[in-house]
């Protein structure tokens, strides 16, 4: 008998829209902004008040502050990341695994739009069809003979590749005792190695170019904390992050001019992921991929080096493992991460939601 699939109930409440991003959001961009700091001693002295009044004087000692923290700000991530490459679009080939739908789609849409020649790398047709400025190529990245005769392809239509945006990713969902052999090594093989398939496949080319180059890997939290019903999932993306600041290391060395960009979002708003339920919305709420792919753009189009966690506690989910093994069994529960699984549906899920109302609509 089929499982009964159907769209999961939807905790919601009257403060959904909120979280803790979004406050935090605001006092960047008000209270904790130099800009704005520094403007309130200088509404103290429109008003002819003293530099030597107890206000003035905290006030003052606020906006340093501030301003310290933006300067210490800037430069750690220019000692943590050096300096950006020039980056021209009508110059890029960008490729881009996993692109036909979700987070890869959003990109690619956005960089044909503004001129760049994109490739799409993925087993599944493209969800909007034609994309102006996007090539499709079918080809499962599990398989190196596959990336292997599509990188061939895209270097003689297309061009040489400077950019490699490594999404595709795969999720069964399923406790460790009831996986297959095939199925963990589907997933191994899509999420981890596929990795080094297109590294090694696109890598020497973007190596030569005169421009220099972007390697983005898309990771996540999981890979991190684990969860339970991802073991292979997980597994996969310690190693992607891993891999990832691993390759880093060596192409600074190697190849300074090649920038690298490390995505670590938590759970994305795609189908991937479709009925899991984030227990607590507010400190935890659910990435729009639109929100990610600005992020990634941004990093992009700058040719900086970037390490991106979103929401706001995935750019500090690695202090969990430091803390007492006790404290993190309390915060796991807390925190409904090896529980938020048994809602899932998935992609397959979602299609076969999707064709039961659309019968039951017919009918």
């Amino acid at each position: 008998m089929p499982p009964p699939y159907g769209t999961p109930p939807q905790r919601d409440s009257w403060f959904a829209p909120l979280s803790i991003d979004l406050f935090v959001k605001v006092l960047k961009t008000s209270f904790f902004h130099p800009f704005i700091a520094w403007i309130i001693p200088l509404c103290f002295r429109a008003q002819s008040m003293f530099w030597d009044a107890p206000p003035m004087l905290v006030s003052i000692a606020w906006a340093a502050f501030v301003s310290l923290c933006w300067i210490a700000g800037v430069i750690n991530n220019r000692l943590a990341f050096g300096l950006p490459r020039e980056v021209d679009l009508s110059e890029e080939v960008i490729v881009i695994t996993g692109g036909a739908s979700g987070l890869g789609l959003l990109i690619a849409e956005v960089y044909g739009m503004r001129g760049a020649t994109v490739a799409v790398l993925d087993v599944e047709e493209m969800e909007s069809g034609e994309a102006r400025g996007v090539t499709y190529y079918k080809c499962d990245v599990s398989d190196k003979d596959q990336v292997a005769r599509v990188a061939a392809e895209i270097e003689r239509d297309l061009g040489t590749p400077t950019i490699l945006i490594n999404n595709a990713a795969i999720v069964i969902g399923k406790p460790l005792l009831s996986l297959t052999f095939p199925e963990i090594e589907k997933s191994l093989s899509t999420n981890l190695l596929s990795h080094f398939y297109t590294l090694k496949t696109f890598l020497p080319a973007i190596a030569r170019s005169e421009v220099g180059g972007t390697i983005v890997t898309v990771s996540s939290v999981i890979g991190t904390v684990g969860a339970a019903q991802l073991t292979d999932y997980a597994a996969a993306k310690a190693g992607v992050s891993t891999l990832h600041r691993s390759l880093a290391a060596e192409l600074r060395v190697s190849h300074p001019q090649i920038r690298t960009v490390l995505v670590t979002p938590g759970q994305l708003s795609t189908p991937m992921f479709y009925g899991v339920q984030t227990p607590n919305r507010f400190l935890a709420p659910v990435v729009e991929p639109v929100d990610v792919a600005k992020e990634v753009i941004a990093a992009i189009d700058n040719g900086r080096n970037a390490s991106i966690g979103m929401p706001l506690y995935a750019r500090w989910v690695a202090w969990y493992t430091v803390l007492p093994l006790g404290l993190q069994a309390v915060v796991r529960k807390l925190a409904g991460v090896d529980t938020a699984m048994r809602s899932f549906v998935g992609r397959r899920g979602l299609k076969k939601d999707a064709t039961e109302k659309g019968s039951i609509a017919g009918f």
